[in-house]
Order: structure tokens, then C-alpha cells, then sequence
């Protein structure tokens, strides 16, 4: 059949897996990766998985870390100054419990306080009870010193603040209480204060222990995410030595024998390498039937040629028809496979068959071609490869039919199927599988090479689809059922 994808398929030498050339004269064949190839260019990359990764952790765990540590640092600090707070509540709780009026109106304690250090000048611990227009009642410790009293405010409960009246080397925490005391019609207010020396101390270092100990603590994630990155990583390490191993031909598949997460990948990597080893053994398998088939009608030829034959010039035209005959043959399957191997292509039926019956039409005017069914339907064939099929289906009814060809599309969820009806005498049943071999023909009478329905045979089966010649109930004539893979 002469359609559009017969003709030009010379032009497409380039689409079919190996050398052909090369094959069928006996020259070597070249394989990418041999001595005297270019070198490799090595490919961009997106970053290293191991990098990111500890890079993502050292973030998250500085983060956490430098959040838990000021929250702690916080809870720390509160727990220590409250503990610090408590003991000036106890002093001035000691201190209002134990306060009375003497006779002459003034304020005293009707026993000591218990710390020593009440009576030791400057001793950093202090205490003080004042009224307006009373002598402030101080303790020893305060020496010459008062502690401030502030009058633009009125403290019923604990009022508790820092100080730094002393000066800045001694930075005071106070705690104050306004108490009316029976008999007195003054409002005396009781103060305790202490130096923050040694609280700031116990908070330095809390604040140096939570500092090492968090460092340590993220040096140790950060150890810990290195360690977890490499040994976790290391099967993809293992892939890609077992990778070049099969690259350089030292073994033939990927050990499968892996994590569960990387098992998929390296079973799917597994089945690309035995497709292209399908692939490749199709190609040496047809190019060697090419070979094969070329090589009588050229030893036929040169046999004449020798011979100074007469009957040369017949020879060589029909030995070159012949050859012809085997070239478009191989050419169309090679093409299939070469197109197969490139992803899973999709084309819609209703356009190619748009397509065909327009240009049998052309060829057969006093045909009449019919076509219904589905029209939405999609196969997964590349769309020169599904006019190649229809077109010689169409042709062939059209030219071996009565002058009716009625084509049906039906689909359904996993194949469509294609139907091509014609109103001919139709072909016996034990003859009909004999017509999908190569060169095979009833009529001769008619112009053709027999390679019409082969071609049809096995570029429907590259694509995982089947062909079948049946008797039309409708027609009368010969049913082509053509089945291919559906796509959604």
C-alpha cells in the first residue's frame, strides 16, 4: 500500500534503533559508549539529597533548641527569682507581725530578726519602716543609708521592684508594704531589700549550663542527622555503583535487594533495562530478516549480471520489486518499535480515519465509505503508525470489495475496536490466516505486494493490539476487527 507513512518511510532510517546499514553490509556496529565515542558531559545537578537533608535538620534543630532554651531559660529564671522573692516576703511578713507602737507614738519590733546579717553594715540585706512625719526606723545594715520612699502611690499588698539607688554595683530588690497599725493613725510602710548580687549570679549560671548543654545537646542531633543521612542514603549510593556496574557491562540488572522505599524505582529501572534489551534484540532480529531477505534477489542479480543475461533488465526489476516488498515491510515494523519505545502515545481514531477514507477515496471514486461509531474515541498508537493500520485495512476492503466499506468504532475501557466491513465475496475461513503472511495474495489480478496485512499484524501487536479476518453478517463481504489499547 502506497498511504501517506508507506512513502516516506525510506526518509526515516534515522527512527529505528540500531544501524541497519551497518548490519546488512557486515560492517561493525556502533555502540554509544565505545572506545573513540566523545566523552560524557556530566549533567546539571539540583544539590546533594545528603546536604539538604542535614541542612534542613541543623535548621530545625537550631530552632527547637533556641526555642526550648529561652522558654526554659524563662521558666528557669522565674523559678529562681520567685524562690528569691519569697525569702523577702518571709522577712517582710517576720518584720509587720512583730512591729508595735513604744509610748511615744514611734515604731518597734517586740522581738529581733533572725538574720545576721540585719546587723552587719552594708551587709546587702536591709530593711527600713517609715511614715510621713516619722524618723524612719532602719536597720543597722543600712549603716548611714535610707532606703527611698516613694509617696505618689499607695502598695495595700506586696509591691516588689529592683532598685538602684545604692549605685550600680549594688542593684537592690525591694519589697514593700503599706500597713495601718493599730493605735497609729499614721500609715507605715515596711520595706525589705536585698542586694541582687547573688541572684544574678545563680542566673549566670543557670544561663552558662542551659547554653553547653544545648550546644552539646545540638552538636549531638547534628551528629546524629549526619550519621542517619549517610547509612540512610547509602542504598542509593549502592544503585548507582550497581548502575555503572550494568553500564559497563560488568553485570545486567540492579541487585533488587533493597529498602521498600527504593525496591519500586529499581524494579521499574530493572523492566526498562530488559524493554531496551527487548528492543535491541528486535532490531538485530529484523535487521538479520532483512538482511536475510536481501540477500537472495542480490545473488540472484549478480548471478545475471555475471552471466551477461538477456533477461537481465526483468531480473533486476523484479528482484527490486521484491526487495522493495521487504524493505517497506521492515521499515514499518522498525518504525513501530522505534515510536514505541518513545512513551506511550496517544491519538485520537476519528481524525486518521477522517484522514484515510478522504485519500482512498481518491484512489477507489466509485466507493462509497461509511464510518460511525465512537468519535471521541483514543488509542495508545502514534498517529502515523494508526493511519499506516486503517489505511491498509480500507484500502483493502475498498479494493477487493463490491464498491460499500462500512467502518465502526467501538469502544470500551481497555481496548477499541475498529471495525471494517466490506459487501466482497469475502475470503474462505482456511484462508484467511494465511493472508498475514508476507507476500501473501489471493488476487493477483490487482495491483499489490502482499505485505498489506503482515504490516498490519505487527505493528498492531507492537502496540499490544491483534488483527483478526472475520465474516460480515451485515455486508456479506470480509470483517477486518482491528483492537487497540485504549487511551483515557
Amino acid at each position: 500500500m502506497r498511504l501517506a507513512g508507506i512513502g516516506p518511510a525510506v526518509a526515516r532510517w534515522t527512527e529505528i534503533p540500531v544501524n541497519w546499514t551497518r548490519l546488512i553490509f557486515g560492517l561493525p556496529l556502533k555502540i554509544r559508549g565505545e572506545a573513540g565515542d566523545p566523552p560524557r558531559t556530566t549533567r546539571q545537578t539540583t544539590g546533594s539529597l545528603t546536604r539538604r537533608m542535614l541542612g534542613i535538620a541543623a535548621l530545625w534543630i537550631g530552632l527547637l533548641l533556641a526555642g526550648g532554651g529561652l522558654a526554659l531559660d524563662r521558666v528557669l529564671d522565674n523559678a529562681i527569682t520567685n524562690n528569691f522573692d519569697s525569702q523577702l516576703r518571709y522577712v517582710l511578713s517576720a518584720m509587720i507581725q512583730s512591729a508595735e507602737l513604744d509610748e511615744d507614738g514611734e515604731i518597734r519590733f517586740n522581738r529581733p530578726l533572725g538574720d545576721q546579717r540585719f546587723l552587719e553594715p552594708n551587709s546587702g540585706l536591709y530593711w527600713q519602716v517609715s511614715a510621713e512625719g516619722h524618723e524612719p526606723f532602719p536597720s543597722r545594715s543600712l549603716w548611714d543609708r535610707r532606703l527611698s520612699v516613694a509617696g505618689n502611690h499607695r502598695d495595700e499588698s506586696n509591691h516588689i521592684y529592683d532598685s538602684s539607688e545604692f549605685g550600680a554595683e549594688e542593684s537592690l530588690r525591694v519589697m514593700e508594704r503599706d500597713v495601718r497599725l493599730p493605735g497609729s493613725s499614721a500609715t507605715w510602710r515596711f520595706q525589705v531589700a536585698q542586694d541582687r548580687g547573688g541572684l544574678n549570679a545563680q542566673i549566670a549560671i543557670l544561663r552558662k549550663t542551659l547554653v553547653r548543654s544545648f550546644a552539646i545537646l545540638g552538636f549531638g542531633l547534628i551528629i546524629m542527622s549526619t550519621l542517619q543521612a549517610t547509612f540512610g542514603l547509602w542504598p542509593l549510593r549502592k544503585v548507582r555503583r550497581q548502575i555503572a556496574s550494568v553500564r559497563a557491562g560488568r553485570t545486567a540488572r540492579v541487585d533488587p535487594r533493597l529498602p521498600i522505599e527504593i525496591a519500586p524505582m529499581v524494579q521499574e529501572l530493572n523492566d526498562l533495562l530488559a524493554h531496551n534489551e527487548r528492543q535491541a534484540e528486535e532490531a538485530r532480529t529484523h535487521a538479520g530478516n532483512l538482511a536475510h531477505a536481501l540477500k537472495t534477489p542480490l545473488t540472484v542479480i549478480m548471478n545475471e549480471a555475471s552471466a551477461n543475461s538477456p533477461e537481465l533488465c526483468k531480473a533486476v526489476i523484479r528482484e527490486a520489486t521484491t526487495m522493495r516488498r521487504q524493505v517497506d515491510h521492515h521499515l514499518a515494523r522498525a518504525r513501530a518499535v522505534g515510536r514505541r519505545a518513545s512513551g506511550q502515545s496517544v491519538a485520537p481514531v476519528w481524525p486518521s480515519l477522517d484522514s484515510v477514507e478522504r485519500a482512498v477515496s481518491r484512489l477507489y471514486p466509485q466507493v462509497t465509505i461509511d464510518l460511525a461509531g465512537d468519535r471521541k474515541a483514543r488509542v495508545h498508537v502514534e498517529r502515523q503508525d494508526l493511519d499506516e493500520l486503517l489505511g491498509n485495512l480500507i484500502e483493502n476492503a475498498a479494493k477487493y470489495g463490491g464498491g460499500r466499506v462500512f467502518v465502526t468504532v467501538e469502544s470500551s475501557p481497555d481496548f477499541v475496536e475498529l471495525l471494517i466491513e466490506d459487501d466482497g465475496r469475502g475470503i474462505p475461513a482456511t484462508e484467511r490466516d494465511t493472508l498475514f503472511e508476507r507476500g501473501a495474495r489471493l488476487d493477483t489480478g490487482k495491483p499489490g505486494t502482499g505485505l498489506g496485512l503482515a504490516i498490519v499484524r505487527d505493528v498492531a501487536e507492537i502496540y499490544g493490539g491483534t488483527v483478526a479476518l472475520e465474516e460480515s453478517e451485515d455486508l456479506g463481504g470480509l470483517l477486518a476487527r482491528l483492537r487497540l489499547p485504549a487511551a483515557k
